[in-house]
């Protein structure tokens, strides 16, 4: 399941969402907004997508977590529009037998999806508002 929507993020539904009874562990990542970046006061972040692309982004990593590591079911959610403080902008639930699968493809969907799913990122902060570009990607 990956989605993109205005609403709130519930971690916990998230959860539900990819947990069997066969799983030992469900990781979840929470990305929030701060108050601080770079050395300025953070007021709020807006986020933008090309929808279309970005949702098929998400389920492009999510499959590729499903067949890279030994896990049950994935899922993220990441929200637009206008988020403040203390809000979560993203999430990623993985549930797996064990939890070094969990935290692993967890990691890996999060650190992916950053660099690769077109979501752009405007920062307001004291004295003014910037676009935050994306995580390059790495070197491999």
């Amino acid at each position: 399941m990956v989605r993109i929507q205005r609403e709130p993020i519930d971690g916990q539904a998230l959860i539900e969402v990819v947990r069997t009874a066969g799983d030992g562990a469900v990781a979840l990542f929470l990305g929030t907004v701060r108050d601080r970046n770079e050395g300025r006061t953070v007021l709020r972040l807006e986020y933008s997508a090309y929808e279309d692309m970005a949702l098929q982004e998400l389920e492009r990593v999510r499959a590729d977590a499903l067949e890279r590591y030994e896990i049950t079911a994935a899922a993220a959610v990441h929200r637009l529009g206008v988020l403040e403080i203390g809000e979560a902008s993203v999430a990623v639930a993985v549930a797996a037998p064990h939890r070094a699968a969990a935290f692993d493809a967890c990691r890996f969907m999060i650190d992916t999806l950053k660099r690769t799913v077109p979501i752009w990122k405007k920062e307001s902060f004291e004295g003014g508002e910037v676009w935050v570009e994306g995580e390059r990607p790495a070197d491999d």
